[in-house]
């Protein structure tokens, strides 16, 4: 039986982090006001996620700045001391985020299920989500709209794009090439390809006549980590990392033909705005993090490495079971990198030629 017959009122929304997580959790969120457009939605969100996601559409969104120490929860409590809600969806399976929901009022308080919960947040839900048959995290989340009565799941994203974001895209894509645009850096390193892998990607990608753009964060690890690619590579890719707000990255991943990130943010940015992407992944199973409609794209070394190294098999696995190997991305060939590269682009100049 699902939550609500008829449109709630006011929904609270608790998912702090990350970028690629929260990017997810806007397609449950929009299908929510599809259904109801109404109800009004508040979402407490980290804040470079913030720096992303402020002006979504009908969604009041209020920053968890987790560097203010306790202040940040009762910053929060003090905006929200006067408010009620339906229900609350807590959508993220860390204590920080369960501390949270103690200064929030709210009918229900939807948590993960013993599956998907972690970090002691089931003491903190009093009514717990199923979990879906797919171990992906985006259907995890649409769990939680079908558990309120939401109907129609299908992930549909629009995330705002100012003009000037537009604009400034377009002057570093200018469509006569195609462009592959590589986010070689995660957030965690050991999540990150090889400085020869990308490398190489670039270059045969330039040679089937593909401009080739590096973009990221600001980090001294990242701009370091592009220039030792940049440095490899014979034909020179165009080197944008620390040079982007993360609109802005939305905006140069619209507009390019083509994605290759490992398991991080831009792989989920992409899918939002419907840009093809190659994900590389050897920690985290691509089933459950992959990007989600072009799992057929990804190159994962994943099922290999965590078999041998639990003697189990997958089946027999639980479904966020990572793989601890600091060297895991290394056993990425680029022979396999390319074979996708080639694969997806010939799709893409399928696609447009019948278009």
């Amino acid at each position: 039986m699902p939550l609500f017959l008829r449109a709630p009122e006011a929904l609270c929304l608790i998912r702090l982090s990350a970028i690629g997580d929260c990017v997810h959790a806007v397609a449950m969120v929009q299908a929510i006001q599809r259904q109801w457009p109404q109800t009004k939605i508040t979402w407490i969100m980290g804040k470079a996620e913030a720096s992303l996601l402020h002006d979504l559409p009908g969604v009041e969104v209020i920053v968890f700045d987790k560097n203010a120490g306790f202040r940040a929860y009762t910053s929060i409590w003090k905006q929200l001391r006067d408010r009620h809600f339906d229900a609350l969806l807590h959508m993220q399976s860390a204590l920080r985020a369960s501390l949270l929901t103690l200064g929030i009022k709210a009918d229900k308080t939807l948590g993960f299920d013993q599956q998907r919960a972690g970090d002691g947040q089931s003491l903190f839900t009093n009514r717990k989500v199923p979990s879906p048959q797919s171990p992906h995290v985006l259907d995890g989340f649409m769990a939680f709209a079908a558990e309120l009565g939401v109907q129609d799941l299908t992930p549909q994203w629009h995330i705002p794009i100012t003009e000037a974001d537009n604009d400034w895209a377009k002057q570093n894509i200018s469509g006569e090439k195609p462009t592959l645009l590589i986010a070689p850096s995660a957030s965690k390193a050991y999540k990150n390809w090889t400085k020869e892998g990308y490398a190489a990607l670039a270059d045969h990608a330039a040679a089937q006549g593909f401009h080739v753009m590096l973009c990221g964060g600001p980090s001294p690890q990242e701009k370091s980590f592009a220039e030792e690619i940049s440095a490899l590579c014979q034909h020179k890719p165009v080197n944008l990392v620390g040079q982007t707000t993360l609109k802005r990255l939305l905006a140069l991943i619209k507009q390019a033909t083509l994605v290759l990130a490992p398991d991080t943010g831009p792989a989920h940015m992409a899918t939002a705005v419907g840009t093809p992407v190659i994900g590389l992944y050897a920690h985290h199973n691509p089933a459950r993090t992959g990007p989600y409609f072009c799992k057929d794209y990804v190159v994962s070394v994943y099922q290999a490495l965590i078999e041998a190294q639990t003697g189990k098999k997958m089946a027999q696995l639980a479904w966020r079971t990572r793989l601890k190997q600091a060297d895991a991305m290394r056993h990425i060939r680029i022979a396999d990198v390319k074979q996708q590269f080639d694969n997806l682009a010939a799709q893409i100049q399928e696609t447009r030629a019948h278009e």
